[in-house]
């Protein structure tokens, strides 16, 4: 516990940030271990406790899949699709790994072609999501593409693992029954959905409602694995697959993190390396030779996904991106000690694999930051498009484009387009308006899509058009009370955002008279009420004295979902949240926004 505690402050003093900390962990259990001052031994007790930790490291890395990303391929946008593409950069892994795990077969340097498959093709996830939002694109396009790379990296050798655990732990006629633990998962997927929800309510610092349901479905789903004969990692990892589907809250993910990588977690890498025996694999040249031939298989069975990624991607963020899928870890060491226990291997080569692991483990951020560069896409903080120029969209089009947005404009009148395009650089003539050409054309590859025609029966069968083809925040604007009457809950029921000019007008007049200072406030240019969404996941779980930039800004409200929340400064904010606040000076505000509302 010593060294658990030593590690991250030592990387923090000497600003050690290339090396992920399971790293420095297992190197530092390899010099306390029998490879170097021998003061740990291996007990029942010890052993134990890192088989916990691979556990609930494997519980924490079925959390980290994020299945919004495949619901949102169901709308595919005019430009990169990252589902399609890390299908194919990990199909080709996958075509790559068997290649090469063939060549070490027949060459005689590694004999277990199954087990090759598995470690060639698995990926660290919980390092990537580290290394993408470090560089602040993990919600873009070419950061959506590594995280889904990385996702089946993940799946796809855990269910290798259980298959290969079976057919040669003489279990070859059960492997049907591996979908027990499958099947069980869903079930308590349905069963727990509802009463999740009246947990989370329920919930206080004496019971930890939301933990115990995260235990009780670890240790459900580990023993159904088990007694199946299927690994338990593959049961743990179901179990976080189906905690994170029953979307617990962010401060729910931090408590199970915390649980995991505060305790549990470092005693796994801690004791991987204590275990390691270097003297012996010093003295055995065959298995010394063996360190640089796995490096080298782990970097080839990946990097040729290059290929796939440069049909979206310039060459080198291809290459970028492919290098850092080459950082694996996570799921070799459970591989390997799968392995041995099964006697596939020898100490020895689980332990030159294990080096391999941890070399392509440094090397692999450390290459992708140095060559990753922000394109301009992926600098975009925020992508407005305004459909319809009159004198209310084209004057909020300009005040926008003059912070931090990102703003087009379309029209389809050319009188229009005459007037406005010597006032508004980014305009665009459309003769024929629907929502075809607009997303032909890339208009609906956007965060927030306004609708500002003067018809409202245009603006309506705009927007709904446009929520079958695009995940943007759609508002429309309309003139005629009645129409609006009529179609209000079928646009509500779709989620677009209604701006109606009279409503606005009146609420602004009742406010000008009961609340004048507010009216004065939100007039001035430079001091103002802002609000701000939370889409940095480093500022999630952090109280709002934490901020760096509190003493900057006054929040006065936070909306979470639908309720609105009195802040306080021990107030944990979370994923999502809308923060309503005021501060003194305008560029101030657009820091705070750029902080804050980056997605990450």
């Amino acid at each position: 516990m010593a060294v658990a505690l030593a590690v991250p402050i030592l990387m923090a003093r000497f600003k050690v940030t290339a090396v992920p900390t399971a790293i420095a962990e297992i190197v530092i259990g390899m010099l306390i271990g029998q490879s170097g001052f021998g003061w740990v031994q291996t007990n029942s007790s010890l052993t134990l406790l890192s088989s916990l930790g691979v556990i609930i490291l494997m519980f924490l890395s079925g959390m980290e899949i994020d299945f919004s990303l495949f619901k949102r391929a169901e709308k595919p946008k005019s430009g990169a699709n990252p589902v399609k593409l890390a299908t194919g950069a990990f199909l080709m892994n996958v075509v790559m790994a068997l290649i090469i795990a063939t060549i070490l077969k027949f060459t005689g340097l590694f004999n277990d072609l199954f087990l090759s498959l598995i470690i060639f093709t698995t990926v660290a996830l919980g390092v990537v999501i580290a290394t993408l939002k470090e560089k602040e694109i993990l919600s873009r396009p070419v950061g959506q593409t590594i995280l889904l790379t990385a996702v089946f990296g993940e799946i796809f050798p855990m269910f290798m693992l259980t298959v290969y655990g079976s057919v040669n732990g003489g279990n070859a006629r059960g492997i049907w029954l591996i979908v027990l633990p499958l099947i069980v998962a869903i079930i308590l997927l349905n069963r727990f959905k509802q009463p999740y929800l009246w947990f989370a309510k329920m919930t206080k610092a004496t019971t930890q409602l939301d933990i115990r349901l995260a235990f009780f479905l670890i240790f459900t789903l580990v023993i159904v694995a088990e007694r199946v004969g299927a690994e338990n990692i593959l049961g743990a990892f179901l179990a976080g697959m189906v905690m994170k589907l029953l979307e617990p809250s962010e401060a729910t993910m931090d408590k199970l993190t915390s649980i995991g990588y505060g305790f549990f977690i470092p005693i796994f890498f801690i004791m991987t390396g204590v275990k390691l025996d270097l003297r012996s694999l010093f003295a055995n040249p065959n298995a010394l030779a063996l360190i640089p031939v796995m490096v080298a298989s782990f970097i080839l069975a990946k990097i040729f996904s290059f290929l796939v990624l440069r049909r979206q991607f310039s060459n080198r963020n291809s290459f970028a991106a492919a290098f850092l899928t080459v950082t694996t870890i996570t799921l070799v060491l459970p591989s390997l000690q799968v392995a041995r226990n099964l006697k596939m291997i020898s100490a020895t080569q689980s332990d030159a694999v294990t080096l391999a692991a941890i070399v392509v483990c440094i090397i692999s951020p450390i290459i992708f930051n140095s060559t990753f560069k922000l394109e301009k896409a992926d600098k975009i903080k925020q992508r407005v498009v305004f459909i319809g120029t009159n004198i209310l969209t084209v004057p909020i089009a300009q005040q926008l484009s003059s912070n931090w947005y990102d703003v087009r404009m379309v029209t389809n009148k050319l009188e229009n387009y005459q007037v406005y395009d010597s006032e508004f650089d980014n305009l665009t003539l459309i003769e024929e308006i629907s929502a075809d050409k607009l997303l032909d054309q890339g208009f609906l590859d956007a965060d927030v899509i306004v609708y500002g025609f003067r018809d409202d029966k245009l603006n309506a069968k705009l927007s709904l058009a446009t929520k079958e083809h695009s995940n943007a925040r759609v508002i429309t604007s309309f003139q005629n009370r009645e129409y609006l009457d009529q179609v209000f809950d079928k646009l509500a029921a779709a989620g677009i955002e209604v701006f109606n000019l009279y409503q606005v007008q009146s609420t602004f007049l009742r406010e000008w008279i009961e609340s004048p200072s507010l009216i004065q406030m939100l007039q001035d240019n430079e001091a103002g009420i802002f609000e701000v969404e939370i889409r940095d996941h480093r500022y999630s779980g952090q109280q709002l004295m934490t901020l760096p930039f509190i003493d900057k800004m006054t929040i006065s409200r936070i909306r979470r979902g639908k309720e609105w929340i009195t802040p306080h400064g021990t107030t944990v904010i979370e994923y999502g949240d809308r923060l309503i606040f005021t501060a003194k000076h305008h560029r101030d505000v657009v820091a705070i926004r750029q902080a804050l509302s980056q997605p990450n």
